[in-house]
Formats: structure tokens, C-alpha cells, sequence
């Protein structure tokens, strides 16, 4: 086996591993942030505990809307109407966050899109769960199926809403996961979230995520949620400065609103600037050469058979080794995409992440005389040429 030594890379994470780095002390019970692009974590505490997640539920609701536009079940001016289930519920008497829909009426489903993102709608998110699954019973049983189908496999819907219930349940990287869904599924609804303001039935009301308004340029996401059970809570979304990085971030159990507004904004400044993404390797770039014993060629490329993106926190990166390691020759004949070394990645904490390279093509074996010509020298050099 030979391994040879890349250097010391300004390199990151591999995309589906925890990084070495210093923990941030986050006054939230529940905790994630997440790199969009890698799925390197940042932070996480108590990521896989089940919790109540309130109004941040409601992304699973329409996440289930958004699907049914995109199949063309349901269209943009459809209307709805409200019922008075929706009106006692969720409407302005039930004392609920309300996007003050009246009994009786029809709503445009463009119209409750921006009630349940910018105003967090109680009674627009039954009137859509009435309306496409009979009853908001038969709508929580489809989203807790469709959870299961796309990832989710631990959390449990009992309305469409997020209004307190012992079995309604998420986790913060579950959280995490459905945010990352509606961002990259739904490009033409995502700019949604990022509105400040929507007025229906001459009622104004603002967003209430506080990172649209301390990061104005850069957060563009998504929801918060409140309940006396779960705390102040939110589903955050933002780039960094120059565009070329989003983190999405989770946090539950915090106190106040107050306490939601500085911790989140922290939280985010510190991910975006304690931690970089490098591209390390593009799919199908030539990593090194390896030498081919019995071949029509005395070496093949190999190549990555994806490219290799990576986050580390800005302490470790001068201190990230990369190698590769193979056996001393590769045999001929030799197949395209034949794995034939190793990609390592090694972090300053002892970890190490290996990516396979394969052949970048086939080699041939060479003919009878050939082989024999190759003994013949083995035996009367000592060697394989």
C-alpha cells in the first residue's frame, strides 16, 4: 500500500460529518445549524430529541400545498372556503395567531400561501388542510405519511397548525431537513418567506422573523413558532455576505422573544463567519496517477467520482492533511470507474474521511509475449520492469 502525501489543504469538512470545532453556548434547550451545501453541522443540542415545535410545523403543511400545486392538483387562484371550524379555531376569536379570515368565505390559495409564511394563519392552515383532505385529522395523517417518504422519520403531525398537542412532535434536525426540502424543491414559492408583510382583509401584519430584520441582506427564511410548552422557537435560513453560502439554523426552548432575537442573530454570525466551505476536488478532476503493472499503458488517471466540497472551522483548515492511498499496482485489465485508491481526508481531532477514486479509464492487458517479457525482467532485475 503506498499513500501519497497531498499537503496541508485550506480544505473543510466532508458533507455528511460533524466538524471538530469549537461549541457555541446557546441559551436554547434544542439546537442545529447546518451548512446547506455540505450538511456539514455546525452546532447541535439535543438535535434528535423529540420536541414540541409550535408554529415551525406549519413548513410541513406547506410543504404538502406546495406539492400539490407543483403536481397540478391544486392551482395558485383556486379559492378555499373558510369553514366555521376554521373561523372558531384559528379565526380571530380563537385568540391564535389568525390571518382574520371570515366563515363562509373563499380565499384564494395565493393568498393563504403568504397567511400561514408571513402571518403564521391558524385558520388559513385548516382552511387548506379542510379543503385538500376533507378534515384537518385526514390532512395531519397525510403529512405525518408523506414525513415518513421524504426523511422525516421521527416526527408525528396531529393537526396543521403546530397548536399544542402531547403527540405532535419534531426534532430540530428534522426541522432542519424540510427547510433544506422547501428551499431547493420550491425555488419559485422560497422567495415567499423573505416577505416582511402581508395585508388581507385590510389587517396588516408583519413577519416575525427576527433575522429578516437584523440581517436584512442575507436571512431570507423561514419560520418562528411560540407556545408555553416549547418556548420561543424558529426555522432560520441565511447567506453569507457574498452569496456563495446558506446555513439553516434551529433553535427551541428559548425564553423570550427578545432572547429569540439576539440568540438566532448570534447563532447565524457565528457560523458564517467561523466557518468556510472550500471546494476541494471537482467530479471527474485527476487526483494522481497510478502506476498499472501487465498494462498497454505504465499508469492510469483516477478521478473523483463527485465533486468533494468541505466545511472547517477557520482554526483547523491549516492543519487538515490530505493523502491518497493505493496498492503499489494496479492489475490490469483495468475497467472505467474501477475503484482503484483512496481520497483522506484527515481532521486535527483524529478523524478521517476517505472518498474513493476510480479509473478515469479502461487499460488493456498486454499480450502473452508481453507478460512473458515482464517475468523474464522481474527475474533477471529483481523488478517489474
Amino acid at each position: 500500500m503506498k499513500r501519497l502525501f497531498l499537503g496541508c489543504l485550506l480544505t473543510v469538512l466532508s458533507a455528511t460529518t460533524c466538524l471538530s470545532a469549537p461549541v457555541f453556548d446557546t441559551l436554547a434547550s434544542h439546537a442545529y445549524l447546518v451548512d446547506y451545501d455540505t450538511g456539514a453541522v455546525l452546532l447541535e443540542k439535543n438535535a434528535d430529541e423529540l420536541m414540541a415545535p409550535a408554529s415551525m410545523s406549519k413548513l410541513m403543511t406547506v410543504y404538502i400545498l406546495f406539492e400539490k400545486i407543483k403536481n397540478g392538483q391544486v392551482h395558485l387562484d383556486d379559492t378555499f372556503e373558510v369553514s366555521v371550524n376554521a373561523w372558531k379555531k384559528g379565526g380571530e376569536k380563537s385568540g391564535s395567531s389568525t390571518m382574520f379570515l371570515k366563515p363562509n368565505s373563499k380565499v384564494k390559495v395565493q393568498d393563504l400561501i403568504k397567511g400561514i409564511i408571513i402571518q403564521s394563519g391558524n385558520d388559513a392552515c385548516i382552511t387548506v388542510a379542510e379543503n385538500i383532505a376533507g378534515s384537518e385529522e385526514n390532512f395531519a395523517e397525510e403529512m405525518t405519511l408523506r414525513a415518513r417518504e421524504i426523511g422525516l422519520e421521527k416526527s408525528t403531525f396531529k393537526n396543521s397548525t403546530g397548536w399544542p398537542n402531547k403527540e405532535h412532535l419534531m426534532t430540530s434536525r428534522e426541522l432542519a431537513i424540510l427547510a433544506k426540502k422547501l428551499i431547493s424543491e420550491f425555488p419559485d414559492f422560497y422567495p415567499i418567506f423573505s416577505e416582511k408583510s402581508f395585508k388581507y382583509n385590510g389587517i396588516k401584519q408583519d413577519n416575525r422573523n427576527p433575522l429578516l430584520y437584523s440581517m436584512p441582506d442575507q436571512a431570507d427564511g423561514l419560520k418562528t413558532g411560540h407556545t408555553e410548552k416549547s418556548g420561543y422557537a424558529l426555522v432560520g435560513s441565511a447567506k453569507s455576505k457574498d452569496g456563495k453560502r446558506r446555513l439553516i439554523l434551529v433553535v427551541n426552548g428559548l425564553k423570550s422573544m427578545k432572547e429569540r432575537n439576539s440568540e438566532t442573530k448570534k447563532i447565524m454570525e457565528w457560523g458564517l463567519r467561523e466557518f468556510e466551505n472550500y471546494s476541494l476536488f471537482k467530479n471527474g478532476q485527476t487526483v494522481t496517477e497510478i502506476p498499472v503493472w501487465l498494462g498497454m499503458e505504465e499508469n492510469v488517471p483516477v478521478v473523483l467520482q463527485k465533486d468533494v466540497l468541505v466545511t472547517l472551522h477557520r482554526l483547523d483548515k491549516p492543519k487538515t492533511k490530505v493523502s491518497v492511498t493505493y496498492d503499489t499496482w494496479a492489475k490490469a485489465p483495468i475497467k472505467k470507474g474501477d475503484v482503484l485508491a483512496s481520497l483522506n481526508i484527515a481532521l486535527p481531532d483524529g478523524k478521517t474521511y476517505r472518498f474513493p477514486l476510480v479509473a478515469a479509464k479502461d487499460v488493456g492487458e498486454i499480450s502473452y509475449w508481453g507478460r512473458m517479457k515482464k517475468a523474464v525482467s522481474s527475474v533477471v532485475y529483481g523488478q517489474k520492469e
